[in-house]
C-alpha cells in the first residue's frame, strides 16, 4: 500500500487523484519486494507525483500514459524546471519510466518494441560474432569492442563485402583512427582484419585484404608501466572503512590489487570459482582460458566478509552485486566505477583512473618484493614473457646504477 511507504498526505493525495492512481498502491509494494531502500521508494514516489500533477495539467490520462511521458521528456528539453519551483524534473523522468516498466511487466501496458539488434540489422556481424567465439575464443567483451568498429565499417563501406576494395578499407581506417590515440588505433586495425580474415574464410571477399590495412608503429617495452606507490594502493583500501559499500568494494579492490585481476574477470566471478577447502580461484580470463589462482588471506577474509553482512539476498552464480536497486550483478564497468569512486575518496592521483591501475600496481609490488618475472607473469596469466618483461623497468633506482654513460659524458 502507498500509505505503509509514503507518510507525507500531499504526496499521497497528489498520486491517488493522478493517472497513476489505480496502480500506484501495486507499484510501491513492487519498489519494496525488488530491493529499493526506504528513502529511495520516498524519493521515486515524490518525483512520480510531479511527473503526474504535470499530467493532470496537460489533460493526460492513465490511458495514454507513454504519450505523456514523451510529452514530458520533451517539454523538459525544450524549457528545464526552475530551481526550487514545483513540478516535473528528471528525476520525474526516471520515476515515470520505472512506473511504466512496472505496468508493461504486469500486462497493464504494452511491451514497447525494441529497436533492432546490431546483429538483426546487420545479419553478417552476428556470424562473426559467432565465428570468432567459437574459432578464436575470444570473449563476449572483445567482440562487442570489434563490433563498435565494424558496425561503423558497414555503414560507411556498405554491406556487400565483395564490392570493398583495398583502398577503401585504408581510408576508413585512417578516418576511424584518427582521433584517438596510439592503443585505440591498434584495435581499430585489429577488428578490420579480423573481419575480413573472416569475411575471406566464408568466400564473401578476395582472401589477403587484410594485408592492405596500415599498422601504427608503437616500440615494444618503450613505455614504462603506470602504477601506484605500495602506500597509495593501502590508502585507496583503507577509504572503505565507514563508507555504505564498503564491503563489497573492499572485497572488488583486493582481488585488483593482490592478485592483478582484470575487472571484467571479478565482475564474472562465481560462487562455484571459489575453492574454500584448497584456498584458491578460478578465472576466466582473455580467450575464456580457466586458471588457478591462490587466493590470500586477507582477499578471502573480505570476501566471507562481505557474503555474510553486505550481499543482498539475490539468487545469481555471481558473487559480487548492486547494493541498491534494481538488484543485479555487477558489470566490468561497475567494478572500474568501484575503483573510481576508491581513488576519489582517497585522494590519490592515478596516472590511469580506472581498475587497470591496480593490476599494474600489483605487478610491481611483487617485483619491488623480490619475485621473478616469471612469477609475476604466472599470477598475471600472460601467455608471452616479453609482456611481463614491460614491469622490468620499475626499479628506477636499479636502472640508475645500470644505466651507461654517453661518450664523454658523466654516469646518470
Amino acid at each position: 500500500m502507498l500509505d505503509t511507504h509514503v507518510s507525507t498526505p500531499v504526496t499521497t493525495r497528489r498520486l491517488r487523484i493522478g493517472p497513476a492512481a489505480d496502480h500506484i498502491d501495486a507499484f510501491a509494494d513492487w519498489l519494496h519486494h525488488t530491493g529499493y531502500k526506504p528513502v529511495s521508494i520516498i524519493g521515486l514516489l515524490r518525483s512520480l507525483a510531479g511527473w503526474t500533477d504535470w499530467m493532470i495539467a496537460n489533460k493526460f490520462t492513465a490511458e495514454n500514459l507513454l504519450a505523456g511521458c514523451e510529452a514530458c521528456k520533451l517539454a523538459l528539453q525544450k524549457q528545464p524546471r526552475a530551481l526550487r519551483s514545483r513540478g516535473p524534473n528528471q528525476h520525474s523522468l526516471t520515476a515515470a519510466a520505472l512506473f511504466i516498466r512496472f505496468l508493461q511487466s504486469h500486462g497493464v501496458l504494452p511491451l514497447s518494441i525494441a529497436p533492432p539488434s546490431v546483429s538483426e540489422r546487420w545479419p553478417i556481424l552476428g556470424e562473426f560474432r559467432l565465428w570468432m567465439r567459437r574459432n578464436r575464443g575470444l570473449t563476449e567483451t572483445t567482440i562487442d569492442m570489434y563490433q563498435y568498429t565494424l558496425v561503423a565499417l558497414l555503414e560507411g563501406l556498405g554491406p556487400e563485402p565483395r564490392t570493398y576494395s583495398a583502398e577503401a578499407l585504408r581510408d576508413f581506417v585512417l578516418d576511424r583512427a584518427r582521433p584517438h590515440g596510439i592503443e585505440r588505433a591498434k584495435s581499430i586495425v585489429v577488428a578490420v582484419r579480423s573481419f575480413l580474415r573472416f569475411l575471406a574464410v566464408t568466400g564473401r571477399c578476395t582472401p589477403g585484404l587484410e594485408h592492405a590495412i596500415p599498422g601504427f608503429t608503437s616500440w615494444q617495452l618503450s613505455s614504462v608501466p603506470r602504477f601506484l606507490p605500495a602506500e597509495d594502493v593501502e590508502q585507496v583500501l583503507d577509504s572503505c572503512t565507514n563508507y555504505r559499500f564498503g564491503l563489497r568494494d573492499k572485497a572488488v579492490l583486493l582481488l585488483l590489487a593482490r592478485l592483478g585481476l582484470r575487472a571484467s574477470e571479478v565482475a564474472q566471478l562465481k560462487f562455484a570459482d571459489v575453492d574454500w577447502r584448497k584456498g584458491c580461484i578460478t578465472v576466466c580470463g582473455k580467450a575464456r582460458r580457466r586458471e588457478l589462482l591462490p587466493l590470500p588471506q586477507e582477499v578471502g577474509n573480505a570476501i566471507l566478509l562481505y557474503l555474510k553482512q553486505g550481499r543482498p539476498h539475490l539468487r545469481v552464480p555471481e558473487i559480487f552485486t548492486s547494493v541498491l536497486a534494481p538488484m543485479r550483478p555487477l558489470t566490468r564497468a561497475a567494478v572500474t566505477h568501484i575503483v573510481r569512486s576508491a581513488l576519489g575518496r582517497a585522494g590519490v592521483k592515478a596516472p590511469v583512473n580506472g581498475a587497470h591501475v591496480l593490476r599494474h600496481s600489483a605487478a610491481t609490488s611483487m617485483l619491488r618484493n623480490g619475485a621473478l618475472l616469471a612469477s609475476v607473469g604466472a599470477v598475471l596469466r600472460h601467455r608471452s614473457p616479453m609482456t611481463t618483461a614491460h614491469y622490468a623497468k620499475v626499479d628506477f633506482c636499479l636502472l640508475s646504477e645500470i644505466a651507461q654513460p654517453w661518450p664523454e659524458g658523466t654516469s646518470c
